[in-house]
């Protein structure tokens, strides 16, 4: 039986999430705290959620995090917060997850918890992208009483979160959600707008505001030196996640996905947007998904989860093997892959092959921006005070646009740690122009 897009996991009842909670030990010294990149007080909530004071469990979250129902779903919990609980050492790691997840999607169902919007009376602060950071960096900023305006370029909101995660793993309506809660704070939102295309860093300097943040993320797949690899039948994950999201949403037609019913897959990589690309080919139809690494499992970037779920659903995994040689078949159809492990060379028939092997940044804004300083690979550079300001003043950045983080929990640290930044400047700016 093909999967389908439908969220797997139904979440906790009620009386589930209370039984869950009540398991908490409120450790002194909690582990669980340590493990969660952007220090959820974890213990505080869930003793909260224990009592049934929903409005006060979420309180406590919205002071550390934007994104909870996301959080909840597709953090890696097994490796953060879940892995450092005292409990695990039993494999009876407290849930908090799913018990995030609940009381996320409770606040939003019950609307229980209505946090005051303060007078954005200490600066403006344009947000260049929708994604984990940019919304961490809209809801965190304008808590503190800045005027947010962010500008995306895709005709919805949520950058990566609505369209490079599949439905299965966090439906878009729990994004919009999320996204409708920070619009709640005062944070405007421009759609269908490119900065670098129909505005650049000048304009919106010249538009009044103190500082700019760009968290646009990675957008140019990396390339793989293999021969063939040019052909149409070879596709980015990124991309092929973004125009299943796109279908789904009624922006492209179906047979614009590429991968359809009865094709051989191979997917290059280990990571979980390659767990990502595997399963999310069945559910397109794919008659057989195989994953190719060259390493072993023990050094996938996977989370276990993902791994096990994909199994599950019957795709198959080739370990240290590397794919050497790619042959065209007629128009957008592979016709075979060779495929080398250790020294045993095999013709593989396959119609499409998906590289799920990273990304870099689009060279977009610092192409029409001076003073923007990126590495050798296209990273943009930034400084440690104020932090996140990149060579350009007033300019700062962070998540993937700046190869910091590598998840959605870690794109809303490192963001978390910019803001801080960008309000102490603004704060400075505005301290020194007062004194003249």
């Amino acid at each position: 039986m093909i999967p389908d897009f439908k969220e797997e996991n139904a979440g906790y009842s009620l009386p589930e999430a209370i039984r869950e909670a009540k398991r908490c030990l409120h450790c002194k010294v909690p582990g669980c705290k340590k493990g969660c990149p952007i220090s959820n007080d974890i213990p505080d909530w869930i003793a909260q959620l224990a009592k049934g004071n929903f409005g006060n469990a979420m309180s406590i979250i919205n002071r550390r995090s934007n994104l909870p129902a996301i959080c909840g779903r597709v953090c890696g919990h097994e490796r953060q917060c879940e892995g450092h609980c005292v409990l695990a050492r039993k494999g009876e790691a407290i849930h908090i997850g799913m018990l995030e997840r609940f009381v996320a999607d409770f606040d939003s169902e019950a609307q229980w918890c209505h946090e005051d919007i303060p007078e954005k009376s200490r600066g403006r602060v344009a947000v260049i992208g929708s994604g984990p950071a940019g919304l961490t960096i809209a809801g965190d900023l304008s808590r503190q009483g800045f005027a947010v305006e962010i500008f995306e370029m895709e005709a919805e909101p949520g950058g990566m979160l609505k369209f490079g995660i599949p439905e299965y793993r966090l439906p878009k309506h729990v994004v919009t959600r999320e996204i409708t809660k920070i619009e709640n704070l005062g944070v405007s939102i421009h759609l269908n707008t490119t900065i670098g295309q129909d505005y650049t860093i000048d304009d919106l300097f010249a538009a009044g505001f103190d500082a700019i943040f760009m968290g646009t993320g990675t957008g140019v797949p990396k390339r793989l030196d293999i021969p063939g690899i040019d052909h149409p039948g070879v596709r980015q994950a990124i991309r092929f996640l973004r125009r299943v999201g796109l279908y789904e949403s009624g922006y492209i037609r179906r047979e614009e996905v590429v991968i359809g019913p009865g094709d051989k897959v191979a997917v290059i990589g280990c990571g979980n947007t390659a767990m990502d690309a595997a399963r999310t080919a069945l559910r397109m139809g794919a008659a057989e998904v195989t994953v190719i690494y060259h390493r072993g499992p023990e050094r996938m970037s996977a989370l276990k989860a993902e791994y096990d779920d994909a199994v599950k659903e019957g795709v198959r995994f080739l370990w240290n093997t590397s794919v050497t040689d790619i042959r065209g078949g007629e128009g957008t159809r592979l016709q075979q892959v060779t495929i080398q492990n250790d020294e045993v060379t095999t013709i593989m028939p396959l119609d499409r092959l998906v590289l799920a092997v990273g990304s870099v940044p689009a060279a977009r804004i610092v192409s029409t921006t001076e003073g923007i300083d990126v590495d050798e690979r296209g990273y943009v550079l930034t400084r440690d005070n104020p932090y996140g300001m990149t060579t350009r003043r007033g300019v700062f950045a962070g998540g993937d646009v700046t190869n910091r983080p590598a998840t959605v929990v870690h794109a809303m640290q490192d963001a978390k740690n910019v803001a801080e930044g960008i309000a102490r400047y603004i704060d400075a700016v505005k301290l020194m122009e007062a004194i003249r």
